[in-house]
């Protein structure tokens, strides 16, 4: 079982920590910093008393503009986690989920968890072998599938992201 894999199973337990629509509102927040190709976006949600703050970056596909990604890493409510949350869109083939390589090597697949009408997610817990290759990364693709055959990889620079990853509240 690859890395990415195993995050997902742990990931259970924090699933409902925190709402799916956090994607949706971090792009509405302020943008706080910049690290790298990464940005820290903070807002305070509905009923919250806090600020949240998640470090995010938006990409699309190189040859398929119409293809992109959010990918959200935030520290789950009670602070005792991280997690990576990838939007991907709608029109996603679902069993495949999302898979992951990073300079090449591949990490594995996570399953997507829940769909709305802004897209499908999926998300993993950060921790280990998997934190320690995207800090020291400089390409993440992500793969997302149209078809059983047909994937399309989705290049995430990685350039800043350990040290906006130090940075989250």
């Amino acid at each position: 079982m690859h890395i990415f894999q195993k995050s997902l199973f742990l990931l259970t337990a924090v699933t409902s920590l925190w709402s799916f629509s956090t994607i949706a509102g971090f792009a509405q927040g302020a943008v706080k910093s910049s690290h790298g190709a990464w940005s820290m976006v903070c807002e305070t949600p509905a009923g919250a008393t806090n600020e949240q703050c998640a470090l995010m970056q938006n990409v699309v596909a190189q040859d398929r503009s119409e293809v992109g990604l959010s990918v959200v890493v935030l520290r789950t409510a009670d602070g005792k986690s991280e997690i990576m949350r990838v939007l991907a869109p709608l029109g996603v083939l679902l069993p495949n989920g999302l898979g992951l390589n990073v300079d090449g090597k591949d990490i594995g697949r996570a399953y997507f968890v829940r769909c709305f009408q802004d897209g499908c997610y999926a998300e993993v817990i950060l921790e280990g072998q998997l934190l320690a290759d995207l800090k020291k990364g400089t390409t993440a693709t992500f793969i997302v599938f149209q078809t059983p055959e047909e994937g399309i990889g989705i290049p995430v620079d990685l350039s800043g992201f350990s040290d906006g990853y130090s940075k989250i509240p």
